[in-house]
């Protein structure tokens, strides 16, 4: 098995405090090194007691963090939204029913043309660091859609979400106990062995909380582990209903009370915060300052989607959440690292430590408040996935 050790690390980001200086969350390390064997990490340390390896990277006193883990998207779709959003962006607010456009471009798409789509936005994520990433289905809200969605998304990841409860397919508009009937049916039946997750809109224009519950519930019989798009647009049932039925995230969490914070707080579930689509909504921005006060576990991710968020970066993120959201540079990278793994109940991703996969960023800056300090700026020079350079 070919080892590889990157040395001349200026700033290292582990995410294990107790491998790191001070009392960073990040477990960071200065002019250190990595020891990678075949896909894991086997070693960290100072540069100067690297052991010997096969292979030798020089970082040239450059920073290294672990790759991004992006726990929430919308990659499989087609056809374009420029002129929505440059309608909100002329002053009509947004509201979910733009989805419906998605979901009939998605309808008429191929499977290859799906394809294509999702491989090219993750190999834009790639570049950018995002080495982990969950997807969802949501744009075809009928069986064979649904499934064909979860089954293109699984070739390419094992963190796949069937969303069918996106919102009420069109043809169920006059009936939404039929659609919410058919999600927890049929469409479950069908989609259920492509999928880990089970997701659900729970919001006005969308699904109630009785509706969610029903929809989260169904999945959770049928193996599918839950999580909830919660509280976005307004204040609403969805983070205290992903607490009760042990959610791994709940994703959103714009317009929450204290209620709310407090149950996130004593919970196993993470508040999964969205920046992209505030950025591109115009909408008020969640509080992460307050989550972390009350001591709630949060992740960063992009909401890549074609309507409210189309944003495959998540350097952006981390930057809009420092700028915006109350976030430090540490929190917000941790968040947008292990906090994106905590929202997967992932321990193998988003950490630089033995056992773990060796999915690495090289950033071309000395440190990771780079990623703030110099938003819009493409820092990422290598990105290392399993064990192989890929960038």
């Amino acid at each position: 098995m070919s080892s590889t050790a990157i040395t001349g690390i200026a700033t290292l980001v582990t995410n294990d405090p107790s491998l790191g200086e001070g009392d960073s969350p990040l477990g960071l390390l200065r002019d250190a090194a990595v020891v990678i064997e075949g896909d894991r990490v086997v070693w960290t340390g100072a540069s100067s007691r690297a052991p010997a390896t096969d292979h030798r990277v020089d970082a040239g006193g450059r920073a290294v963090l672990p790759g991004f883990v992006d726990s929430h998207s919308h990659l499989v779709f087609a056809g374009d939204r420029t002129e929505e959003f440059n309608a909100r962006m002329s002053g009509r607010p947004y509201s979910a029913g733009g989805i419906r456009t998605t979901v009939a471009a998605t309808r008429a798409a191929g499977d290859a043309e799906l394809e294509a789509n999702l491989t090219r936005y993750l190999a834009e994520a790639l570049r950018q660091g995002t080495t982990t990433f969950e997807t969802k289905s949501g744009y075809g809200l009928t069986v064979a859609d649904e499934s064909r969605a979860l089954r293109l998304a699984a070739r390419h990841t094992d963190e796949v979400t069937y969303l069918g409860a996106h919102i009420v397919a069109p043809e169920f508009a006059d009936d939404p106990a039929a659609y919410v009937d058919l999600v927890t049916g049929e469409m479950l039946d069908a989609c259920a062995p492509h999928a880990r997750w089970i997701d659900v809109f729970c919001e006005k224009g969308a699904f109630d909380g009785d509706q969610a519950r029903a929809v989260l519930t169904a999945g959770r019989a049928r193996g599918l582990h839950p999580r909830i798009h919660a509280n976005q647009l307004t204040h609403g049932p969805g983070v205290q209903l992903a607490v009760e039925v042990d959610a791994a995230s709940a994703d959103h969490c714009t317009h929450l009370t204290d209620a709310d914070v407090d149950a996130l707080a004593h919970s196993r579930t993470v508040a999964t915060l969205l920046p992209g689509a505030e950025f591109s909504t115009r909408a008020a921005w969640p509080d992460a300052r307050r989550l972390l006060d009350a001591g709630a576990t949060v992740a960063l991710s992009t909401d890549c989607n074609p309507g409210s968020s189309f944003t495959s970066s998540v350097p952006f993120c981390v930057a809009l959440a420092v700028r915006d959201m109350g976030m430090t540079p540490d929190e917000a990278v941790w968040s947008a690292t292990a906090g994106g793994a905590a929202a997967l109940r992932r321990t193998d991703v988003g950490r630089i430590t033995p056992g773990a996969f060796a999915d690495l960023v090289l950033l071309d800056a000395p440190s990771h408040v780079h990623l703030a300090y110099r938003p819009g700026v493409p820092l990422v020079t290598g990105v290392w996935r399993r064990g192989e350079r890929v960038v």
